[in-house]
């Protein structure tokens, strides 16, 4: 009883910082992610065991151009910038899913453990942050409409698993999540994306339940991608930040990989910019 309330509160607490910040003011918004991005990656460090602090420094500087000076067209060709950003971030991702379905635990050497956390991490933090801004409005139902899919698949996915689910889905890296529950999550998805775009006509239903697809995909791999980072370094948490949920990379692992995927899908919708 004392753990599943230490998780409601630690879980409450998450989701009022996440709306405040979403809600209350930009400025606010991009902080808090960078803020979980620079959390992520210390405990990303922790898990491959790359040392130094100069990820950090080169994280924050990405993140300066990219979400400051890139938006105030300092750069001529800034959709380039963003472009090549996205190219490396999903390459990256590709390269972490090879890692995920080989058979050997690969070890990275100390360069590609940087460009990886680099990348896949602090890519995924500022693509995260990018997705609600156009033409320098911010659109808040947007993404907070991802953050409810992804829940949704979250929440889904464990009810169906827990009560149906007979078919594993990777015992080797998560022997909890089963076939039945990921496909639960997925439709259940599928009906709020739909539900969604009935109610925020930022992109329509049909649009929302591809983005929804994508996020839920995209995030579930992401999830695995994690979990195999985790039992290679035979932990079973990749961090302590959150009492009852462990790490916050535990919490964002989804978001974090999905996010790029996510940008690309809403950039076809013509929306981002």
């Amino acid at each position: 009883m004392r753990e599943i309330l230490r998780r409601a509160l630690t879980g409450a607490l998450y989701i009022i910082l996440l709306l405040s910040a979403v809600f209350l003011d930009t400025d606010a918004f991009d902080f808090l992610f960078m803020t979980f991005g620079l959390a992520c990656l210390y405990e990303y460090k922790r898990l491959v065991q790359l040392k130094g602090y100069h990820i950090f420094i080169a994280y924050l500087a990405i993140w300066w151009l990219f979400i400051y000076l890139v938006p105030d067209q300092v750069f001529l060709n800034d959709k380039f910038l963003i472009n090549m950003l996205m190219f490396f971030t999903i390459v990256v991702d590709l390269v972490l899913l090879v890692y995920l379905f080989s058979k050997k635990d690969k070890i990275f050497n100390t360069l590609q453990k940087f460009i990886i956390g680099l990348f896949y991490i602090g890519g995924g933090c500022i693509f995260l942050t990018m997705i609600p801004y156009k033409n320098e409005e911010f659109a808040k139902l947007l993404i907070m409409g991802i953050f409810i899919l992804v829940w949704v698949n979250d929440t889904f996915a464990y009810l169906v698993g827990s009560t149906i689910g007979k078919t594993k889905l990777y015992t080797t890296i998560s022997p909890k999540k089963t076939v039945e529950g990921t496909i639960g999550g997925l439709i259940f998805a599928l009906v709020a994306a739909y539900i969604m775009g009935l109610y925020e006509p930022i992109i329509n239903p049909k649009q929302w339940m591809v983005l929804a697809s994508v996020v839920v995909v995209a995030g579930s791999l992401g999830d695995l991608v994690e979990s195999k980072f985790k039992r290679v370094a035979k932990v079973k948490d990749s961090g302590a930040i959150l009492p009852g949920h462990g790490g916050m990379l535990d919490r964002l692992d989804s978001m974090v990989f999905a996010a790029p995927f996510a940008y690309l899908t809403l950039n076809m919708f013509s929306y981002v910019s």
